[in-house]
């Protein structure tokens, strides 16, 4: 699963009438391609899935496929908390063209350990594609503990977790306890570095929207054995991270494209966007702009 060091979780583009609006989806891929994703994660939390019909989600999805015409990998959202409902959106990815598929932790019904096992075994079985593991439980409801994540990680394409646990002694475990071909990739923007450290692989970014070359300077300053730079853009960038999900994700980010000329449009209930100058989003990112200027030159 080639996902790069950082994935983004791209948003969803709406129209006035609240409808996808592809034009702006074909202009924020051309926005994120230039600055610092590697790969795209389509149909995800940050795209509102919840509130996307199967058929938006599979339009979403063929259209960003089509504009990205493999110039990076595209990672379909296919998970649900049903998992014949899983394997059918994965089987649809996968006749799509998608590189590879993202599945979460089901959702509400608060499976256990087992559960989460044969859930994902299911769906490993129904592809050739590569699966990438989501583990969130501060919205399944449930966390995957390190040993389903490493028994797991025995099945040849169940081959990376983007963990959201927060927990860094887990998701260490993990990266102890699995090949070295595993990846383990954040899912909170502001434990890439930490993670980084522990041996991980990277981020599936929120921020990245926004300041993915940043990121990306982070990260190669860790590689290059830049450590107090890369120290001092992680400083930067954390009142950003914090900002980023200081209200309903997506609604920030969303926010924040439309003040850097990435027209996106509102999100849908049950979310509410921010529909005047929000003084706080605005003062964040104008310090970011300040302190980080020096780090970029």
């Amino acid at each position: 699963m080639r996902l790069g060091s950082i994935g983004t979780a791209m948003v969803t583009p709406f129209n006035h009438e609240g409808e996808i609006d592809y034009e702006a989806v074909t202009q924020l891929i051309h926005h994120l391609l230039e600055n610092g994703t590697d790969s795209l994660i389509v149909n995800g939390t940050t795209a509102e899935s919840p509130t996307l019909s199967e058929q938006e989600k599979e339009q979403m999805l063929a259209h960003v496929i089509s504009v990205v015409n493999k110039r990076i990998p595209v990672i379909a959202g296919t998970g649900t908390n049903d998992t014949r409902s899983s394997i059918e959106a994965t089987k649809i990815a996968e006749r799509l063209g998608a590189d590879g598929i993202m599945s979460v932790v089901p959702y509400y019904n608060k499976p256990d350990q087992e559960g989460i096992y044969e859930h994902f075994t299911a769906i490993a079985a129904s592809t050739v594609l590569p699966v990438l593991l989501y583990n969130i439980p501060g919205r399944s409801g449930v966390n995957m503990t390190s040993d389903t994540v490493i028994k797991l990680s025995k099945i040849p394409n169940i081959q990376a977790v983007k963990e959201a646990s927060g927990d860094l002694v887990q998701m260490a475990e993990i990266i102890n306890g699995t090949d070295e071909t595993f990846k383990v990739y954040s899912g909170d923007d502001a434990l890439v570095l930490p993670l980084l450290a522990i041996g991980g692989d990277g981020i599936i970014s929120v921020a990245s929207h926004i300041v993915g070359l940043e990121i990306q300077r982070m990260i190669q300053d860790f590689n290059d054995g830049k450590n107090a730079k890369s120290a001092s853009m992680h400083q930067a960038l954390l009142p950003l991270f914090q900002a980023v999900f200081s209200k309903p994700n997506p609604v920030p980010i969303k926010y924040y494209l439309k003040k850097v000329g990435v027209p996106v449009g509102d999100v849908r209930l049950p979310l509410v966007g921010i529909l005047k100058k929000d003084s706080f989003l605005d003062s964040v990112l104008d310090r970011f702009r300040q302190v980080t200027r020096s780090n970029m030159e």
